[in-house]
């Protein structure tokens, strides 16, 4: 397989980047909302089909204002279109973000899992030769391999007991 990580991400970028992002949930704090599973599944839900129904809606709103009945707060109507809209925006990008930090750290540990597969099967094959150290390098590191107990073997068991 093509070694796709071969630059390792300096400290400096890394703190850098967790310190913009700490900035950014900071100055968004006061206005985003969380939400549980279940309110989650219980909302509305506004997708690109239903954008243009809303923003026709807003529209209409505002021109014909006689139609809207006395509890429609068109201010907060208006405050919600734009953060949906701005918000969706962000989004986006945020999403794209996390997607790729998400495939960068899976190839990362993926391309270090098979560094590891390699150096063990080394040991193994050197602990195999009787060559100095291999025996214990190979015993610790073998405990991520437990042994998968075949069905012969747990029938024989059972029978012993």
């Amino acid at each position: 397989m093509e070694d796709k990580h071969v630059e390792s991400i300096p400290d400096n970028v890394l703190e850098e980047a967790q310190t913009k992002v700490d900035e950014a949930i900071e100055l968004l704090a006061p206005y985003l909302v969380s939400l549980t599973s279940e309110e989650r599944r219980n909302l509305l839900k506004m997708g690109e089909k239903t954008l243009s129904f809303v923003e026709k809606s807003k529209d209409y709103a505002h021109r014909y204002s006689a139609l809207c009945p006395s509890y429609l707060d068109l201010k907060a109507f208006d405050a919600d279109m734009a953060d949906a809209t701005r918000l969706r925006t962000l989004l986006i990008v945020v999403k794209q973000l996390m997607d790729n930090i998400e495939d960068t750290s899976m190839v990362a540990g993926s391309e270090a899992l098979q560094a590891a597969l390699i150096f063990y099967n080394a040991a193994k094959a050197a602990a195999a030769q009787n060559i100095p150290g291999a025996k214990e390098v190979h015993k610790d590191l073998k405990v991520r391999f437990p042994k998968v107990k075949r069905k012969k073997e747990e029938e024989k068991e059972e029978e012993e007991d």
